[in-house]
């Protein structure tokens, strides 16, 4: 799926969690629905065969429960994209990325190997931490093959590691440092890979164990000079015309936003523009990251440059050249925010995230709120996913008539999450046992869905009065 990722270290965040994100986008034109669910022990399938490929796989017989996105249109998979198991560890699958003839010559894709689809349901509930869920990838990569390029992130209260795979069979991962952030925009994004460190302490890097004879055999290395750095972003990446309106564009922006001061971003002078093939893949960050800097990122339609699409003044003929960040096709947002004391949230928000609410659930938990789980392929108002999407939908189209409406709404649902997590973080933290610990959990989340329900009913509200008094049989004069 054409998406956008961002992890955060832990030192690079302002509360000391790991955060990892991302927009699950659905293809051009399409539109998919999407539920927060609790996947138990019981619901978990022994015998896994993909929609996508067919492959089948026996899976282990002793899963974790977990919470994860699915799909809720029948015959299109499981497709559960991010969530979050009962040993803390968080993962996010996938960011489809790019490569090139070479990589895909040397090592094809295989069509009836394993990808979106499958890694959440066939990964997530054995794993138990975030470089364990690298390896595991890895092995079923080795073993089945994939049938499309990725990019998955793992992520527990300690560390953050992303995995990027090459070609049919290879991978390679990287650690984000602690007090850094990465993004990653639809390409293959790591830009820097350290051999030694792979075949030796493996600190900060992973890789299929044959990947550097790999490299060597099919003369994958682009340096000029055999004493340069490795470049796998060169290597094993694309630089084609398409990717500088629709992925650098993106890592320009968000890096612009995070990093201001650092380089020059600008102007003809600029270190880096939007379409540069040479972005950093991670930067440390002027300042600590917040969830809300997460959300406004993952919002992005370049505000304050040229190319912002819902630009009104000035010189407008370059607005909209740009693919943006937050797009009309965001199916959710799952932010990942780990921590170590038990308090863990998965903050989520569907459909548009210009016009949308995101708010944090809770872990240790028996289900999920009705208001995010029970959603079906009808539209209704009981749902937060619909909701969201009418909510978005009308707004788009007044949306300099419902600014205003849309920053009451967000504001006022982000400082209602906060401090319903404020009063119950301390509880849950101090819990003697599962049981209580759970209780609080399940509580507090429905909590929050409540109050997200009642927020967006009354945001819905406001923007359809809004959007009615701009339709084009309006008349001013009286009937009476």
């Amino acid at each position: 799926m054409p998406c956008t990722t961002i992890l955060a270290g832990k030192d690079a965040t302002y509360d000391g969690s790991t955060m990892m994100a991302r927009n699950d986008d659905s293809g051009a034109g399409k539109f998919t629905v999407k539920k927060y669910v609790l996947i138990t022990p019981d619901q978990q399938p022994e015998h896994y065969e993909s929609v996508t490929s067919h492959v089948k796989i026996d899976l282990p017989t002793d899963p974790m429960s977990y919470t994860c996105c699915p799909n809720v249109e029948p015959g299109t998979g499981y497709k559960s994209e991010a969530g979050i198991n009962a040993a803390t560890v968080a993962m996010s699958a996938t960011e489809t990325i790019t490569s090139n003839p070479r990589v895909l010559g040397a090592d094809p894709l295989v069509e009836t190997g394993i990808g979106e689809e499958d890694f959440v349901t066939i990964i997530l509930p054995y794993i138990h931490s975030a470089r364990e869920g690298v390896l595991y990838t890895a092995k079923l990569l080795e073993q089945y093959g994939t049938y499309e390029m990725s990019g998955i992130g793992f992520s527990d209260p300690d560390e953050v590691w992303y995995l990027e795979t090459i070609g049919g069979h290879h991978w390679m991962a990287r650690r984000v440092p602690d007090n850094s952030y990465a993004v990653i925009p639809n390409q293959l994004g790591i830009d820097y890979f350290d051999f030694e460190d792979a075949a030796g302490p493996q600190k900060n890097c992973l890789c299929s164990a044959d990947l550097k004879a790999f490299v060597q055999k099919n003369h994958l290395d682009l340096s000029m000079d055999p004493q340069d750095v490795f470049d796998p972003r060169a290597a094993f990446g694309s630089h084609a015309d398409s990717d500088h309106s629709y992925n650098t564009p993106r890592a320009w922006w968000m890096e612009r936003y995070f990093n201001p001061n650092t380089f020059v971003w600008d102007g003809p002078d600029a270190d880096y523009k939007p379409d540069s093939d040479d972005i950093p893949w991670c930067l440390v960050p002027e300042k600590k990251i917040t969830v809300e800097d997460i959300r406004y990122v993952l919002a992005g339609h370049y505000q304050g440059t040229p190319y912002d699409p819902y630009m009104h003044h000035g010189d407008m003929s370059m607005a909209g050249a740009f693919r943006t960040i937050g797009i009309n096709r965001t199916a959710f947002l799952g932010l990942c925010q780990m921590k170590a004391d038990g308090t863990s949230v998965e903050w989520l928000s569907f459909a548009a995230n210009e016009f949308n609410a995101l708010i944090p659930f809770y872990q240790h938990i028996s289900a999920t709120p009705a208001y995010v789980a029970d959603t079906t392929m009808e539209v209704n108002t009981d749902s937060f996913y619909w909701t969201s999407r009418l909510i978005a939908a009308m707004a788009d189209a007044v949306d300099r008539q419902t600014a205003s409406i849309i920053e009451r709404y967000q504001n006022r649902t982000m400082n209602e999450s906060h401090r319903i997590l404020d009063v119950y973080d301390p509880q849950i933290a101090a819990a003697k046992d599962e049981e209580t610990r759970q209780k609080l959990c399940m509580e507090a989340n429905q909590k929050l869905a409540d109050m997200a329900e009642a927020a967006s009913q009354e945001a819905l509200g406001q923007v359809l009065y809004t959007l009615s008094n701009n339709m084009k049989n309006a008349f001013s004069r009286s009937d009476a």
